[in-house]
C-alpha cells in the first residue's frame, strides 16, 4: 500500500505525458499484488497477519465480528462466491486493459439457457488474459455474451485467508474444485459460466515466450464434470498469455525443473522464475512487458448430460475438445504473428 501511495505522489509532481505512463503503471501494479499468486509477499498473507494482529489490539472487535461473519459465510465460495458487477465493471480495470492491451474476440454466441465450461489455454505465468476477460467487464465479456455470468476457478487455499476471501470473490473467482464447479453447473435455467485454465500450475512453468505448450493431452476432469452436468464445452485461446514475461530457462530434466515440479507437487503452487521491466525502467524487474493479448473464445461444442459417463465417452469428447482447440488456434494464428509453421504442441 505505501508503494502505491508513493507512486501515486510522484505521479501528481511529473509532466502530463508522464503521469498516464506512470497510472498504467500504478494500476498494474495493485492488480498484481491483489489479485495474483506467484509473488513471495502477496496480499492473502499481509490479511492473515492483519486479522491476528487485531486481536491483540484496541481493535480485537473487528478480527471477532469477522470471525464470526467466516463462520457464517463459510461455505459462500463453494456456491458461487458473491461476484459485484460494480466491482467488475471499475474504470480502473480499462487502465489494466490498454497496459497491454487485452482484446476479447468470439467466434460464436453462447445461448444463456445452458451452462458453459470453459476451457482457458495457456496457461501463462499469471493468467492474465483470463482475470482481464473473465473476472472484469473491461473487455467486453457481458456485451459479447448477455445473459452469461463468468466465475474463474482459482486455488482454494487462497478462500482460506480472511478479509482476502471476500476481496477475490468479489471478481468471481470460486475455488478450483469440483463442488464449486458443480454448483453453478447444476444451476437451472442455465447462464454461467465456469472458466477453468486447465494447464494449471504446471502449464505455468512451460510459460515461455513463443512457446505454444499446452498440457491437455491427459487432462480429462473438465471433461468429466461438463458430461455429469450437460454443460456444453467452449475452447478459449490467449495468444500473447506467454509474451507477457521472461522466465529463467527450465527444461524438463534440469535441477531447476526438478526442484519446481516437487515444489508445485507440494504446495500446489507452481514457483516459476519470471521477471520482465521495471516500474520506473525497461531493463528488469516484476512489472509485465506491454505484449498485446488476444483471446478467442471458440465455438461451443454440445455435451449431452452423461451422469456416469464411460472410459470410451470420455476419451470420444476429449479428442473432440483437442481438435476444436487446435482448429482455434491454426484458424487465427496467421492474425497474432504466430508462424505458419508452429502448432500447438499438446503435453
Amino acid at each position: 500500500f505505501l508503494f502505491f501511495c508513493l507512486q501515486i505522489s510522484w505521479a501528481k509532481t511529473s509532466h502530463m505525458a508522464h503521469n498516464l505512463e506512470s497510472l498504467l503503471h500504478i494500476i498494474q501494479a495493485f492488480w498484481l499484488c491483489s489479485f495474483l499468486h506467484k509473488f513471495f509477499l502477496p496480499l492473502a498473507p499481509t490479511c492473515i497477519f492483519l486479522f491476528l494482529y487485531l486481536l491483540f489490539t484496541r481493535f480485537w472487535l473487528i478480527s471477532v465480528l469477522y470471525a464470526i461473519w467466516w463462520f457464517y459465510d463459510y461455505d459462500t465460495p463453494s456456491q458461487g462466491g458473491h461476484k459485484l458487477p460494480v466491482l467488475c465493471a471499475l474504470k480502473v480495470w480499462d487502465y489494466m486493459r490498454d497496459y497491454f492491451p487485452i482484446k476479447l474476440m468470439k467466434t460464436a454466441d453462447l445461448d444463456p439457457r445452458h451452462n458453459y465450461v470453459l476451457g482457458f489455454h495457456p496457461h501463462g505465468v499469471l493468467v492474465v488474459g483470463a482475470f482481464a476477460n473473465f473476472c472484469t467487464n473491461t473487455t467486453g465479456f457481458t456485451q459479447l455474451f448477455p445473459g452469461i455470468t463468468s466465475y474463474l476457478l482459482m486455488l482454494p487455499l487462497w478462500f482460506r485467508a480472511p478479509f482476502f476471501r471476500d476481496y477475490i470473490m468479489c471478481a468471481g473467482l470460486i475455488p478450483s474444485d469440483k463442488e464449486s464447479a458443480s454448483y453453478l453447473l447444476s444451476r437451472q435455467g442455465g447462464g454461467n459460466a465456469v472458466v477453468i485454465a486447465v494447464g494449471g500450475a504446471r502449464e505455468a512453468l512451460d510459460a515461455h515466450p513463443g512457446t505454444y505448450n499446452v498440457i491437455l493431452a491427459e487432462k480429462k476432469g473438465f471433461i468429466k464434470l461438463a458430461m455429469e452436468h450437460g454443460a456444453h464445452l467452449v475452447p478459449v485461446f490467449s495468444f500473447g498469455e506467454n509474451e507477457v514475461y521472461d522466465q529463467f530457462e527450465n527444461p524438463r530434466g534440469t535441477w531447476l525443473r526438478w526442484i519446481q515440479d516437487h515444489l508445485q507437487s507440494i504446495m500446489g503452487i507452481s514457483l516459476p522464475l519470471f521477471h520482465a521491466r521495471g516500474v520506473f525502467q525497461y531493463s528488469f524487474g516484476l512489472m509485465p512487458y506491454r505484449k498485446p493479448i488476444n483471446t478467442i473464445v471458440g465455438r461451443p461444442i454440445r455435451v449431452e448430460k452423461i451422469e456416469k459417463p464411460t472410459a470410451e465417452e470420455l476419451d470420444v469428447l476429449h479428442q473432440l475438445y483437442m481438435d476444436e482447440l487446435n482448429n482455434l488456434f491454426e484458424e487465427h494464428k496467421g492474425n497474432y504473428g504466430v508462424d505458419k509453421d508452429t502448432h500447438l504442441n499438446f503435453v
